[in-house]
């Protein structure tokens, strides 16, 4: 496509027939809502979590909770919803909002609303979600750790090349049409990979309550959930096969910086595969507060933890380094007396079925799902001898570094259709390709 020279520092060209924009001129940011209900009507209520890639899942809740409360960010039928904090501006939680309850919602402060004056809502919801929007926010970011925030004039005062309606209708539908083929594999990619999940506690539970030594007598464990296990193993409780009652770290957020030690939280452990994945870390805090308040709470090499609290309560990972970082108190730490079992071999049973289904049974709900750590030194554990955990690990480290390497491509290959579809709404939404047509 043609493209002329433009004036604007931002930009180093546009195509011929656009022409060069600030994003102010043509949406609104944060715009009043207009729509008038009453306190006891009901409105969409979305949180932060309910906002993906392109969707939202809605919640209701009446409008006398919202009313007059700046903690909330408002919107309407037809604005367009995404994320100001890091990482989830990054990795594009952003939404059209659309079937609104009553035409009106609320969600989370950390969302930014948007609508659009006179270009259109599909097209500024795939320009919101260009590379090029991307960085534009990222370098705007202010804050420290997990906390930074897209600055809001830098989303005003974004430079963009701008089609007329027509391009733009026609870029908006070429776009929906890749898009909703890449999404569909990429959702056939996740089912895979859940199957895979699936397959990988099956062999988990199989191993942690059979053993893997083939047929051999059998007794009941008296627990519902185990069934029968091996004539000579036993069951205890946890508590009894640690080093220490289950503690866990400090029950204040404390103030984040951008370096000191790593301050880590459920997520870190929901996303590591069984380690702690130090990319999700929530920031860093000082020497002078972790000596004062963390301290006890160092971790050791081969600690288990638990998340207790939230969606993914129960998930584990172990620590395999010796670095010293501190954790956030939805986390349970298990430290396991080597005299009595393997860490690994806990480490496995924690994720077994049977372990999981007492977890269910034994939440505790608030505001959300919560598991208490003495409620989780009394479940029970299938537990045989020494040198048969150590076979049993053996085998599971095995068949679980296959499907772990499975579920990495099929994951590879989300990441890869991800970055194909960021570069192609980029390639349309700036005019660097043109969409053909009759």
């Amino acid at each position: 496509m043609k493209t002329q020279i433009c004036e604007s520092e931002s930009l180093d060209a546009v195509p011929v027939g656009w022409k060069a924009a600030k994003l102010k001129y043509h949406a609104e940011l944060n715009p009043k809502c207009k729509t008038q209900v009453t306190e006891d009507s009901e409105v969409t209520f979305t949180p932060m979590e309910n906002i993906k890639n392109g969707y939202f899942i809605p919640g209701k809740e009446k409008y006398g909770m919202f009313a007059g409360n700046s903690q909330y960010a408002e919107y309407e039928e037809g604005d367009i919803a995404f994320a100001k904090v890091t990482p989830c501006f990054e990795n594009d939680n952003i939404a059209i909002m659309q079937d609104l309850v009553n035409g009106k919602g609320f969600g989370s402060s950390e969302l930014f609303v948007m609508r659009p004056l006179d270009i259109g809502i599909k097209y500024l919801f795939y320009l919101i979600q260009s590379p090029h929007f991307k960085a534009n926010g990222v370098a705007s970011m202010t804050g420290t750790g997990g906390l930074k925030r897209v600055s809001s004039d830098a989303v005003r005062n974004y430079k963009f090349a701008l089609p007329d309606a027509k391009i733009q209708n026609l870029i908006s539908s070429y776009l929906d049409t890749k898009c909703a083929e890449l999404d569909k594999v990429v959702e056939q990619t996740r089912a895979t990979i859940e199957e895979y999940k699936k397959l990988k506690q099956a062999i988990i539970t199989e191993a942690v309550t059979k053993g893997v030594r083939g047929p051999r007598p059998m007794k009941p464990s008296g627990v519902a959930w185990i069934g029968d296990i091996p004539e000579e193993w036993v069951v205890l409780k946890t508590l009894w096969l640690l080093e220490m009652p289950i503690t866990d770290g400090p029950h204040e957020t404390p103030t984040l910086y951008d370096e000191g030690i790593p301050f880590i939280s459920a997520e870190a452990v929901s996303c590591g595969r069984g380690r702690i994945d130090f990319s999700h870390k929530r920031g860093y805090i000082s020497k002078e507060y972790y000596d004062e308040c963390c301290k006890k709470y160092t971790p050791r090499l081969h600690d288990i933890y638990m998340i207790k609290s939230g969606a993914t309560t129960g998930r584990v990972s172990m620590v395999d380094t010796e670095e010293v970082f501190t954790i956030w108190s939805p986390l349970a730490v298990l430290r396991v007396n080597q005299e009595k079992m393997l860490s690994r071999f806990l480490f496995y049973s924690l994720q077994a079925d049977y372990y999981q289904k007492q977890i269910s049974l034994s939440w505790s709900f608030g505001t959300q799902q919560n598991i208490g750590m003495r409620v989780l030194e009394q479940l029970k554990i299938a537990t045989p001898d020494a040198d048969e955990q150590q076979e049993i690990v053996a085998y599971l480290d095995t068949k679980c570094a296959e499907i772990d390497l499975i579920i990495e491509k099929k994951e590879q290959l989300i990441e890869e259709l991800g970055s194909y579809k960021k570069s192609l709404i980029y390639e349309y939404v700036t005019g660097k390709k043109q969409v053909l047509y009759k």
